[in-house]
């Protein structure tokens, strides 16, 4: 409302005395005929506007008193019809102002809302389009829990558990007895061959396949073999896989000179062939040896009848697809000990991998410092010596574990399990087989599959991410437990890992503790990448995994077993036996369920010496590779 004179209430004085006169008469009338009326009607606002209820009354009495005889009737009217033909210009002008602002409105409204409208049409068919988006990843990765109760009881026990501050007892080794072996294979070996002759017998070449974790293990056979045949081995190379996409070569993962100054007192290491070898044609003289020339677990036998003879007469050999062609036993000591000095010793990652992996595991535990030998081997000297902004040192340093999950795509068909997710995930999963396992298939056609009921109950599944959260809940771990998981794309998304986080939302992995400029060194290298899980999981707290089996697990179980001192716990599931537990998920207790999972962990975590033929890699105590305090 605005005030008298004001803009919007223009006024002319003559009308103004008119309307005055028109009103004196209005109210000699009704104050006669409307006793106790409201004082307002037809009294004006401060404005200058009528009240629009006085105008209705005012409307509604002079339709009551036209037909009415009155003394004042036909003066009312005559004023009224001078009024009228005094101002008809003026009435005129106003209305056909108010038209035109009213249509120039009307113009300036439909103008914007043809433009609302179209953009509101292409806003809401691209909502549709997210919604219908967002419905199918929803109805595809909608949550899949196989064991919906046990979840409840677990979620239930760590909040009891966290209301009352009980901590798992499995952040440290249960067995005092894994502190009494230490490292030992950093000592020289026996004499070697090549210091026993003097010279080589000829140079060995390897082209290691596989991921890292495999060349790994093929880089320290390979110092194995070379030392038995008493050769020059040129520095492994590493063939270019399509399923890995990795070009990395030897240099770009480990230090080429401190792997080879840390063994060439037992074998001599060359970083490529002498010139007058390298335009031989290896295949054409027959020096090139596959993986079908020598047999997996290949004893040193077999090496000295099928290779030496070729490295003897050519001056060279080269290996192809090298990977797991060296038995562990029978062997001499001095090449068991070799085995594990090249794996616990001479291989250290590159600087790049070394201060990258630093900022991993930093930025988790929030720790100044080294740690333990583990962080020392696998860091060198890059330790974060610097605070952290948000570390709290009254708090001290956060532990963590590390869970490798082994559900991917490629194990999952694989085993032909099934993983609750009906069948809309068995015709994708045998989608997959019949693109990636033909000869699988055909197999399966010859020979009545497994089911899916029985493979479970053998333990031949891949443990789900669900499984993996109510085994860690069964030992107590805290929901608030940051937990890194290593490996790669789980399969399912977040319909699988859902459980999971639902029970531990603390979910970190290297995408989400480095930046993109940290990572973009690693990018579309996926064995240097792995080099930064290797770290994390090796230097973690305690390291859980899924699958035994594998060789990222087994790798970083015995690397903890070397450095770890007896404080570097490892939890290792036993899959038939949990599945026996989980076949009574619909009315176990959760107390027994806890007890059950406890003692099938801690039994997994013996003290266990290597036994015959066993790895050397996973299981490093024994006498070539430590030793007893």
């Amino acid at each position: 409302m605005g005030k008298q004179g004001s803009r919007r209430s223009p006024r002319p004085e003559s009308r103004i005395a008119d309307l005055s006169v028109g009103m004196k008469d209005y109210k000699l009338r009704t104050s006669d005929n409307s006793v106790g009326g409201d004082p307002c009607i037809g009294r004006r606002n401060s404005g200058g506007d009528i009240n629009w209820n006085s105008k209705v009354t005012l409307a509604d009495t002079f339709k009551s008193d036209y037909g009415k005889p009155g003394p004042f009737k036909g003066v009312h009217v005559g004023k009224k019809h001078m009024w009228f033909q005094k101002h008809m210009r003026s009435i005129v002008f106003m209305f056909s102002f108010m038209g035109f602002l009213f249509l120039l409105d009307s113009f300036m409204v439909s103008i914007f809302a043809s433009v609302n409208i179209h953009n509101s049409s292409n806003s809401n068919h691209s909502s549709v389009l997210k919604k219908e988006s967002a419905a199918h990843i929803n109805e595809t990765e909608a949550p899949v829990q196989m064991y919906s109760r046990l979840l409840n009881l677990a979620s239930a026990s760590l909040a009891e558990k966290e209301f009352k501050q009980e901590k798992s007892v499995f952040w440290e080794e249960s067995n005092r007895l894994a502190s009494v072996w230490k490292p030992c294979a950093y000592t020289k070996g026996p004499t070697t061959n090549l210091e026993n002759s003097g010279r080589s017998n000829g140079y060995m070449l390897v082209s290691a396949n596989g991921g890292l974790n495999q060349q790994r293990v093929a880089i320290c056979n390979a110092v194995a073999v070379a030392s038995l045949l008493n050769a020059t081995l040129v520095l492994p190379r590493f063939l270019y896989s399509n399923v890995w996409k990795d070009p990395s070569q030897f240099g770009d993962i480990y230090q080429e000179d401190y792997f080879m100054n840390t063994l060439k007192d037992e074998v001599s290491i060359v970083k490529e062939l002498p010139s007058h070898l390298k335009s031989l044609d290896i295949e054409a003289i027959g020096s090139l040896i596959t993986d079908a020339d020598i047999m997996k677990e290949a004893k040193p036998f077999d090496y000295s009848r099928k290779v030496l003879p070729l490295l003897l007469r050519n001056g060279v050999v080269h290996f192809l697809g090298f990977g797991n062609r060296l038995g562990f036993d029978p062997l001499p000591l001095n090449i068991q000990k070799l085995r594990c000095r090249c794996n616990f010793h001479a291989l250290k990652f590159v600087p790049k991998i070394q201060q990258v992996g630093s900022l991993l595991i930093g930025r988790i535990r929030k720790y100044e410092g080294t740690r333990s030998l583990v962080d020392k081997q696998l860091l060198g000297n890059f330790m974060p010596d610097i605070p952290l902004k948000n570390h709290n040192a009254t708090v001290g340093p956060s532990r963590y574990l590390a869970l490798h999950m082994r559900f991917e795509v490629d194990m999952v068909a694989y085993s032909l399990c099934d993983f609750g997710g009906g069948e809309t995930e068995r015709k994708e999963l045998q989608a997959y087989r019949e693109v990636h396992f033909p000869l699988l298939l055909e197999r399966l056609k010859i020979s009545k599959p497994i089911s899916p009921v029985k493979l479970r109950k053998l333990g031949r599944c891949p443990l789900t991410p669900e499984e993996a959260a109510l085994v860690l809940a069964g030992l107590s771990l805290r929901r608030g437990t940051y937990i890194y998981m290593a490996g790669s794309q789980i399969y399912g998304g977040e319909s699988k890992m859902h459980p999971f986080t639902s029970l531990y939302p603390n979910v970190v992995t290297k995408e989400t503790l480095l930046t993109p400029s940290e990572l973009a060194p690693f990018k579309n290298f996926s064995s240097q990448l792995a080099a930064l899980d290797f770290i994390a999981c090796a230097s973690a707290d305690v390291f859980a995994m899924t699958d035994s089996g594998s060789q990222l697990a087994s790798l970083v179980s015995g690397f903890r077993t070397y450095y770890g001192d007896g404080h570097a716990p490892v939890l290792r599931p036993n899959k038939k036996r949990l599945a026996a537990i989980l076949s009574e998920s619909s009315t176990i207790g959760w107390e027994s369920f806890e007890g059950r999972v406890r003692k099938m962990i801690e039994e997994g975590q013996r003290v266990r010496v290597r036994g015959f033929g066993r790895s050397i890699y996973r299981l490093p105590r024994c006498p070539e590779c430590m030793c007893k305090s």
